[in-house]
Order: C-alpha cells, then structure tokens, then sequence
C-alpha cells in the first residue's frame, strides 16, 4: 500500500463513513479465521465478508496489483480476479453497511509479519485496537506449510524440503514463507505497542483460544467495548489439516473469493437466497466432511530442531509477556 493521501483520509473521515476501528493482525495459522467468523455473527459488529481484506500488508502477496492512491470506489476490485481493494475507496467501501451503533473491523493474519503495516493502520486510525494471537513457532510453521499446499502455493510436499529449499534461495527470494522473521514475535508485537500502546492491543495464545473458545471470544468483546453477554456462534479454532478434495476445495475457494465472472453470480445468488448462518454451516459442513481430512504425522525430529532453533524467541516472549510460555509450550523439555 502506498501512503494515503492526506486529502483523501481527510475527505473518508468528513463523509461520516464508517472506518474500521479494530483489526485481527495475525498470526496465520492461529485461530483468526475462527475468532473472524465469532465477532461476525455478534450483533454489535461488523466485518466483511471477505476476509483477509490484504490492504495494508499488498506487498507480501506476490501477483496483486500495486495500491493506487485514487480513492474512487467504482472500479472492479482489485482486477478482474482479484476481489481485494486496490485503493482506498475500494477498502472502505467494504466497510458501506456497518451500521452507526456497530464496531467495524477486519482480519488480515499478515498484518503482523509486515514492518509498515503498523504505521499505515495507525495513519488511517490511530485509536484502533488490535488483536494478535500468537501460536508455537514450530506448529505455526509446519501448519503453515500445509496452508500453502492447499492454496497451491507451495508444491513441495515434504515439510524438511521446503524449508531446505526456501533456505537455499534466500537471498534471492522477496518473500519466504518459512524464513526465521515470521516467528520473530517481540519484535512484530512491538510495532503495535509503540504505536497503539499495550491498553489498545489485546495479546491471545492460541492454546487458550482452543481451550476455552467462549471464554476468549467474551475476552475480546469486552476488549472491543461490545456487549459481552450477547450471543455469538462458535466456531472451533483452527486444525492442521490436508486437502482430501483438490477440486472441491478450488470450487468452495472460488465461491468464496468471487474470483471469476460464474463465482461472483453463484455467490451474489447463494447470498441472496441463503440466511447468513445457513450459509456459514454449510460451508463448515463441506469442509469437515468432504474437502479436508487428517495430515499425516510431523516429523518429530525435524520439530525437535526447529524448536531448539525457535527457544530463545520463545523465551523473550514470555518474559515480554509475563507468562511462562516455555513450559507451556513443552520448551523446557528441549536440551
């Protein structure tokens, strides 16, 4: 994204739209597509239907186009394959049907990874508040990677490849999906901190989200200043799992996206004719039973080294923190 004009935010903010006022930043992999799916259905909030907006973070997503500084909302988003916004007008034209009583945000889990996403959130809001759930290094990484498989991101099926491979074009490579900065989680929490403070930035472990899903979700409504009593559908903070269904999960992918002409008429017809709750158990329901199934076991061994790798950033983090997530993330049992 490049920096907004000031004229711009200027004339969003006179036109009494709504702005986003609180955003799930990461990390992947770590239950943020369970507390997006949560907050949505709560009554006092809102966030748009597609999630992972990528506005503020477009660099870290090879192919996309390039922000524009033209705040227009009329043009086709992102391109004709690419339901993301483009430019300001387009992103906050996600937010047009908040309604004036309700908490806008977003969820975008690469929010966190990136050094400026920070600075360019805080230029469009600077009260924001900001979520972040943080998970075991070694988990994240090996859940990621089969993220990327799904996605056809990554082709190497072999976790220890992968990595090796990233590894051996490092220097060449803009953007790696296993590199040791994506479990650099003090100095992403960081950012946030010096610009947000520690009061408007609430901190989860994914351990306890799995634990206790409403225990959290009510956590984070009181964080948002929304009625914590309200009702909310629980969703089950995500599972590593595999593809089972190449093709289904491509056609559920598509519909989801709108990323072709027959996608946006299927999903704008499904929307229309569908209940919102309908549709969200459907779509759990085709996931569970058809598209993905159990991964194969990890290699145990090449966790154990990247977990030997990944203890002093654990350990700064729990002393950032003040929780003790070596032990509670099996550290402690690492020589």
């Amino acid at each position: 994204m490049a920096t907004a004009p000031a004229e711009a935010l200027a004339a969003a903010r006179a036109s009494g739209r709504k702005l986003p006022e609180f955003f799930i930043v990461g990390q992947p992999k770590s239950g943020t597509t369970a507390l997006y799916e949560m907050l949505r259905s709560h009554a006092g909030i809102y966030m748009p239907e597609l999630k992972e907006t990528r506005y503020f973070d477009r660099e870290w997503h090879p192919g996309m186009q390039p922000i524009t500084a033209d705040a227009g909302e009329h043009q086709a988003v992102g391109g004709a394959s690419d339901p993301h916004p483009n430019t300001l007008g387009q992103y906050l034209a996600l937010f047009a049907e908040a309604r004036t009583d309700q908490r806008a945000g977003e969820a975008s889990p690469g929010y966190l990874r990136s050094p400026l996403t920070a600075a360019r959130i805080a230029e469009l809001e600077p009260n924001a508040r900001i979520i972040a759930i943080f998970r075991e290094p070694a988990s994240f990484l090996r859940s990621a990677h089969l993220q990327l498989l799904q996605d056809h991101v990554e082709t190497e099926k072999d976790f220890r490849k992968a990595l090796a491979r990233e590894e051996s074009i490092a220097a060449e490579k803009p953007v790696l999906w296993y590199a040791r900065e994506r479990v650099e989680y003090v100095k992403q929490l960081r950012r946030y901190h010096d610009l947000f403070g520690r009061e408007r930035v609430l901190v989860l472990i994914y351990d306890d989200f799995r634990a206790d899903n409403e225990g959290t979700i009510r956590r984070v409504l009181r964080f948002l200043d929304v009625d914590d009593a309200s009702p909310v559908s629980y969703t089950e903070a995500n599972q590593t799992v595999l593809v089972r269904s190449p093709r289904m999960y491509q056609l559920q992918r598509s519909l989801y996206l709108g990323s072709s002409p027959g996608a946006r008429v299927a999903k704008a017809a499904i929307k229309a004719l569908t209940p919102q709750r309908l549709r969200h158990e459907g779509l759990q329901a085709l996931r569970r039973r058809v598209i993905f199934g159990k991964p194969e076991p990890p290699d145990e061994a090449l966790m154990l080294e990247l977990r030997r790798r990944f203890k002093p950033e654990v350990a700064a983090l729990g002393e950032y923190l003040d929780r003790d997530l070596v032990s509670l993330w099996g550290y402690d049992r690492i020589g």
